[in-house]
């Protein structure tokens, strides 16, 4: 797998807005959409939390992208999910992100300084060309031999998205 990182909402401010911020005009029921999400995170049987502000995760991404390059970097994609979706910290913060990569295992030191002299910014800009070149609105997308598929889905329409492109 290969993560593509995507700007979903890079006007987000680092000290981050309220979901009700957020969704203000738009004739969206929070409580439903929670309601949603959190039954088909339990369905996979994965954690989600209830998170009160959306945060700008311009600086994760640039760390995630780092981690990839590192061994066991891998595992800091989860760890940035259980953060902001269960936890809800604010992943704006470099003092957040440099104890989130110390907790997979990776060097604080060198966290830190990725994050201080954005070192991965090209890196992420290049994900973000890519991802509006492969017209991608949502997150998470999963795209696959030109197929795509938007938003949580359930695991067997990811299992059709692969049959779809490499048949049994």
């Amino acid at each position: 797998m290969t993560w593509v990182h995507f700007p979903l909402h890079p006007e987000t401010p680092d000290a981050g807005i309220s979901i009700e911020e957020l969704f203000a005009g738009r004739d969206i029921d929070i409580e439903a959409m929670y309601t949603r999400m959190k039954s088909l995170m339990d369905e996979e049987n994965l954690p989600y939390g209830r998170r009160t502000h959306t945060y700008n995760s311009r600086l994760a991404q640039e760390l995630g992208k780092w981690a990839e390059t590192q061994a066991g970097g891998e595992a800091i994609h989860e760890a940035l999910y259980k953060a902001y979706f269960v936890d809800g910290l604010n992943i704006a913060e470099p003092d957040v992100l440099v104890d989130i990569a110390a907790a997979v295992g990776l060097p604080a030191e060198a966290a830190r300084a990725v994050l201080d002299t954005r070192s991965f910014k090209s890196a992420v800009d290049a994900d973000w060309a890519k991802s509006r070149q492969y017209g991608v609105t949502g997150v998470p997308t999963f795209v696959a031999g030109g197929y795509g598929v938007v938003g949580a889905q359930p695991y067997e329409t990811l299992v059709a998205l692969m049959e779809q492109v490499s048949p049994p």
